[in-house]
């Protein structure tokens, strides 16, 4: 179950995303909670898109991820995500190796830890 103490033991910027959600720790998690569930399936869209290697879709949904993550301070992801998401910008032809892979992957290992609390 989520909870305030759950995301600082993660080593989510809790005091950040408060801040955010006006310390409304309800609204926080709340919001936490709509990113773990994935609701606009971009964990999903950037498991494909690195899968089929395409590196357009892939910026995309990493880019996607930075805001939503970056807006609630998980920085577990948001550090691989973000890193990945630059990696690839204003780069579409870009093939894509072995350190895109490996931030894809911490991106998915992190967001099982999450999803797991």
């Amino acid at each position: 179950m989520l909870t305030i103490d759950s995301l600082r033991a993660y080593g989510a910027n809790v005091d950040e995303g408060l801040g955010r959600c006006m310390n409304m720790e309800p609204l926080y998690l709340r919001v936490v909670g709509m990113v773990v569930d994935d609701v606009d399936g971009n964990f999903a869209k950037l498991k494909e898109a690195m899968a089929e290697r395409d590196t357009r879709k892939t910026f995309d949904a990493a880019h996607a991820l930075k805001g939503s993550i970056g807006n609630v301070s998980l920085t577990p992801i948001f550090k691989p995500v973000c890193a990945l998401s630059d990696m690839l910008k204003d780069k579409p032809d870009m093939v894509m190796g072995p350190e895109c892979d490996r931030l894809a992957n911490e991106v998915f290992e992190q967001y099982d830890r999450l999803k797991a609390l």
